[in-house]
């Protein structure tokens, strides 16, 4: 199905770079299939080509006439810089899929043509391993057919969650930032496993599988990551000791508060900026 599409990326961050590693590692596309631009940033497309073996451009126009799917990677902030220029280029043959927090499917395709398909997509950047959590949504033009192409782009590096445009911004929070939130932990985790005598890498493969046997118990079993972590807990015990320590500095608290955060940003990155004053 994917066999002859040519796929642009506008954008070339860190979450363009892991949909890139992941979809030649999955071999869903080949690195001649990819093509690659950015705002202005030369080097960076230098070091990708080098990488991934991908085309790279400063030819925009012409590379977004000559794409079958783009991939809108670039900060939210440029859309309006790029989208405009480039309506004349994107017809109802080509599907947008968009990967930016925080930007709804509808400011998308008011600066396109009319039945422009978009998807948006919030994968994270564990795509780089095909372990990506990705949520996906449809704008109005899109059919099943580019809902289709889509879930087997991301199916192809993690698992796909299909929702609903007004829960895009949630997902952003939990499971797009999410990868960010479990390194901070291992981090933390890590200082204090040398501050106690490990070597940094006892520290690292202990803490690393403990973490995914954490995953693996999460998902297979039935119960609430709530009564997983009392099953661990013994009266008196070291466990219980630990969480006095997480308790009297609100970590919970903390970190429900960081997930409503970054879904608040995601609010505020899709509202359009606000006019200049005369």
């Amino acid at each position: 199905m994917l066999n002859e599409k040519k796929v642009l990326f506008l954008g070339a961050g860190s979450m363009a770079e892991s949909l890139i590693g992941g979809f030649i590692r999955e071999e869903l596309l080949t690195s001649e299939q990819i093509t690659v631009t950015n705002k202005s940033d030369e080097s960076r497309l230098t070091e990708l080509e080098n990488i991934y073996g991908v085309n790279t451009t400063d030819q925009v126009v012409e590379a977004v006439a000559a794409a079958d799917i783009i991939v809108l990677a670039m900060k939210p902030k440029h859309l309006q810089d790029a989208l405009p220029h480039l309506t004349n280029q994107i017809d109802n043959s080509k599907l947008v899929i968009s990967v930016l927090a925080g930007v709804a499917t509808s400011t998308i395709e008011a600066d396109l043509k009319d039945h422009v398909a978009v998807v948006r997509a919030m994968p994270n950047t564990s795509a780089k391993v095909a372990a990506s959590a990705t949520a996906l949504c449809q704008g109005t033009a899109a059919a099943k057919k580019d809902v289709d192409t889509a879930r087997l782009l991301f199916s192809a590096i993690g698992t796909v969650t299909c929702t609903t445009e007004d829960k895009m911004n949630a997902v952003t929070g939990v499971s797009g930032s999410g990868p960010a939130y479990f390194y901070a932990a291992c981090e933390a985790m890590e200082e204090a496993a040398t501050e106690a005598g490990l070597s940094k890498e006892e520290a690292r493969e202990l803490i690393i599988q403990t973490m995914y046997g954490a995953a693996i118990r999460l998902e297979q079993s039935d119960k609430t990551a709530g009564e997983l972590y009392k099953e661990v807990m013994s009266p008196g015990g070291t466990t219980e000791a630990a969480f006095e320590v997480l308790k009297s500095k609100a970590f919970q608290q903390t970190l429900r508060e960081a997930v409503l955060q970054a879904k608040q940003k995601a609010d505020e990155l899709g509202r359009p900026a606000p006019e200049p004053k005369l």
